[in-house]
């Protein structure tokens, strides 16, 4: 039996007339850029996530470069992340001549851990009550910006990491990029602290048929500020107050991205799914002392964008999988802070250690939503034929 890691075929089979439709449309009028369907997509994914405003971008990495920007984040700043994330996160913060600096994650979730998070700020870095700047020690870089990624489909824990961000009046921009759909005590992931930043990339839980991304955001000023960047830093044409980019979202993609929008919830609903049969099958087959499934923390949901396990003997499992047809994949086999680019921040391999141990122990199995009921039995069977011959 062969079980794909992702199978975007089977997802256009049950959407093709549809998308097929609204392309058409698009390629009728001819227009092809900031047209009515990507207005009404924001306005649609606004409401989807419980926001006053959406603007569509280029990318979910521009998303997460034209966030930062607007929160104020520029050379010689620095924003505190984590090392064990999609490359995009930290990319970001560095193309804008900032510096990331990284605080270890939870072991449970892989997110950001609120306790190292509020340990740095209070020993790395030191906080001017007159100035109220936050300012690395290390670096002499001012900290503008906290960075929280809300990774594989399940939030941060976004209320202790607001509440420390508060403390040193810090902005909160959220990596929501493989989040779409997800809560954490009742609010869409991405609405909680400033902006949100969503990406469309075809893998995703919505994705287009290419690159796109969007912010999300209940502030009116960061929502202009980052209209005003997508477009050259101009309102009118030919007429800039500022130096921008070019990042804006696709007439086609936002075309697309509506017809799917509408089937996201069932969609994610069916990854759910699909991960409590895997929970379910690896208990009945006697595996969870050898692999650990994904945990579902407290006040929040799960839309499993990718259903993680913790596993022994990672690369030897991956490649027994792959010798059975499976596909998988590790996300991510080198933390952020062991990246050769990254070199010069000075980081040591032992710094980060539950990323680190992540790294080393991590396996996405499939999860898409049209995964059948045999194709998942056949991964748990595969799995408990490497553990328990």
């Amino acid at each position: 039996m062969q079980v794909p890691l992702l199978d975007l075929k089977a997802q256009y089979a049950g959407i093709r007339d549809e998308v097929r439709s609204v392309v058409d449309q698009v390629l009728e009028s001819q227009r092809f850029v900031l047209g009515s369907h990507v207005e009404t997509l924001e306005k649609e994914i606004a409401l989807f996530c419980g926001v006053s405003h959406a603007v569509g971008l280029a990318s979910g990495t521009d998303a997460l470069l034209l966030s930062l920007k607007a929160v104020g984040v520029g050379p010689d700043s620095a924003v505190v992340t984590v090392p064990y994330t999609f490359f995009a996160t930290a990319g970001a913060i560095v193309n804008l001549g900032a510096q990331p600096l990284f605080v270890d994650i939870e072991e449970a979730g892989f997110n950001m851990d609120p306790g190292r998070l509020s340990s740095f700020l209070q020993s790395e870095c030191s906080f001017n009550l007159t100035t109220h700047r936050l300012v690395h020690k290390a670096s002499n870089r001012e900290v503008r910006a906290i960075l929280p990624v809300h990774l594989y489909g399940q939030c941060a824990d976004m209320g202790d990491i607001l509440e420390i961000a508060r403390r040193y009046l810090l902005p909160v921009v959220e990596d929501s990029c493989q989040a779409l759909g997800a809560r954490y005590e009742g609010r869409a992931a991405g609405t909680i602290g400033d902006c949100g930043c969503i990406s469309f990339f075809p893998s995703k839980n919505l994705g287009g048929a290419g690159d796109g991304g969007m912010v999300v955001t209940d502030s009116e000023e960061l929502a202009s500020r980052v209209r005003l960047l997508r477009t050259h830093g101009g309102v009118r044409k030919y007429y800039h107050s500022v130096v921008g980019y070019n990042s804006r979202l696709d007439e086609l993609q936002a075309a697309i991205l509506r017809v799917k929008l509408g089937h996201l919830a069932d969609w994610n609903e069916a990854r759910r799914r699909n991960a409590a049969a895997y929970e379910a099958g690896f208990r009945a087959a006697g595996l969870l002392a050898c692999v650990r499934t994904p945990a579902v923390l407290p006040g929040r949901d799960h839309i499993y964008h990718q259903y993680v396990i913790r596993c022994q003997r990672r690369d030897d499992l991956k490649a027994h999988m792959t010798a059975k047809g499976i596909g998988t994949e590790i996300y991510y086999p080198v933390s952020l802070h062991e990246q050769e680019c990254f070199g010069y921040l000075g980081y040591r391999p032992s710094d980060f250690p539950r990323a680190r141990e992540a790294s080393h122990e991590t396996l996405a199995l499939p999860v898409y939503p049209e995964l059948s009921s045999e194709q998942r039995s056949y991964v748990v069977s595969s799995i408990a034929e490497f553990y328990l011959k």
